[in-house]
């Protein structure tokens, strides 16, 4: 037991939680695969089409406000000059599709496997990755990191530090560990004012596949990741028993629990297509050149593999370096959703177990797991810390730190002129005139992580008198 998560990220507590919490019996596909709703347990809504209920999921998210937003993130590099790169909606998109054709691969091995999950919701988890997926970004606040770190400091280095002794253990805990993941689940979940209880009411499948650090934030570690605030707390711990998800925690201790299978598949299609799709980006930018982005990709495959790539784009006679590397960049995808697959299969009773550790690209063959390995490495010294990239990550945080400052100012002295002011900017479904201050501080919170990155500036510019509005 304790060899099989030594490896992991958090192997310091999961190791004695695994050992002293095990649960005798393992979780159960059927069990894990529920079309139950977050708000909707105990009533049936009438139908009036054939889609499925994890359709009716993928497309509430589709035409929803908050994943419309996601065009106007940044996802890594400046937002659209000249050259267009990724936004976290591109991203997004990308991923869910990455995430059915693993969800569909795994469903078809699987139930050969285990002839009892045919015709059973099983065949159907293409559709529940693909939009969780969709969901898994929706929670970050503009510009990215550098905004999830804005708003991390302000109280743990900036004014906020004062607010400790006037909330909760708790409280202080989520605000001071802000995480888009947490985020994300409580935007799907928590009830905004004049929203239904439940929030999206998303079937409960769909929420547990994007809980990716499935405990609380007194438990987050150094790391820092969480998958759901104290507020969300009790929704997330009725989903997980519902569906037999492990639980790793005691009575006493903070909220623990293993992660659903499907997050793996989840997880996997995000590395992919952010690391793979980085490199084209990147490509495109200059900030690599063709033999270097042509290395790193190819390095993927053994030799038989490489020769067979470079004669199909000489015999489709593809002279264009960035059609090239579209065509690399998508042999790439194929071979690493293959292998993710693959280690899925292999590994479906340590999932089921709740004891498989690391992530699928984690757990994948030698070649392509080095090649990633060095994608990753060169991404982080010349992708991320790239001079257009610096730029945004400071201008970013800089906004979102202003923005931070005045609103929360505001909350805390609501009866003031110019917070009344400001105050009066912010949309109604946050519940901003409460009477709580924990509740106050949490809508501002809620308010400037779901701003897109040009409104953001936008509003940083008008309370700071840098711009005017045109009339």
């Amino acid at each position: 037991m304790v060899n099989s998560i030594k490896n992991s990220t958090f192997a310091p507590y999961f190791r004695s939680l695994l050992t002293k919490y095990e649960s005798p019996n393992n979780m159960n596909w059927k069990q894990l695969i529920s079309n139950k709703r977050l708000g909707q347990e105990y009533r049936h809504a009438k139908r009036h089409d054939d889609r499925t209920e994890f359709k009716r999921d993928y497309d509430r998210l589709i035409f929803s406000a908050p994943f419309r937003r996601l065009q106007n993130k940044t996802q890594v590099f400046p937002l659209p000059g000249s050259i267009f790169v990724h936004n976290r909606l591109t991203h997004s998109l990308e991923v869910a599709s990455v995430g059915m054709s693993l969800g569909n691969d795994v469903a078809t091995q699987l139930t050969r496997r285990h002839p009892e999950l045919q015709d059973t919701m099983f065949g159907q988890i293409g559709q529940i990755v693909s939009t969780a997926c969709l969901a898994h970004d929706l929670g970050n606040p503009p510009f990215g990191h550098s905004g999830e770190k804005a708003i991390q400091t302000f109280f743990t280095e900036g004014p906020g530090t004062k607010l400790q002794e006037e909330v909760s253990p708790a409280f202080w805990s989520d605000i001071t560990h802000f995480e888009g993941n947490a985020n994300a689940f409580r935007l799907l979940t928590h009830q905004f004012c004049g929203r239904r209880p439940g929030g999206f009411v998303m079937t409960y499948s769909t929420l547990a596949s994007i809980v990716k650090y499935p405990f609380a934030s007194s438990a987050a570690g150094k790391k820092g990741k969480f998958g759901f605030f104290e507020s969300e707390r009790e929704n997330y711990q009725r989903i997980a028993d519902e569906m037999g998800i492990i639980r790793l925690s005691g009575p006493d201790e903070p909220l623990r629990y293993v992660r659903h299978p499907l997050v793996y598949l989840v997880e996997a299609a995000d590395d992919i297509c952010y690391e793979i799709m980085d490199l084209e980006d990147a490509h495109k930018l200059k900030i690599l050149s063709f033999e270097e982005t042509e290395r790193l990709l190819l390095g993927f495959f053994d030799e038989m593999g490489k020769n067979r790539i470079l004669q199909r784009i000489e015999e489709e006679q593809v002279t264009d370096p960035n059609e090239k590397v579209v065509y690399m960049r998508a042999c790439v995808i194929s071979l690493l959703e293959n292998e993710c697959v693959n280690t899925f299969i292999e590994n479906e009773e340590r999932l089921l177990a709740g004891t498989f550790t690391g992530s699928l690209i984690d757990n994948i063959n030698p070649l392509p797991r080095e090649a990633y390995k060095k994608c990753a490495d060169l991404s982080v010294e010349r992708i991320y810390k790239s001079k257009p990239v610096l730029d945004v990550e400071l201008s970013g945080y800089k906004i979102m730190e202003t923005l931070m400052q005045q609103m929360v100012r505001a909350v805390i002295n609501p009866d003031r002129y110019y917070s009344q002011q400001l105050i009066g900017r912010v949309s109604s479904q946050y519940d901003i005139h409460a009477q709580d201050l924990e509740t106050r501080i949490m809508a501002v919170i809620d308010y400037i992580s779901g701003m897109t990155d040009v409104y953001a500036l936008d509003v940083y510019q008008k309370i700071n008198g840098i711009s005017l509005p045109i009339v």
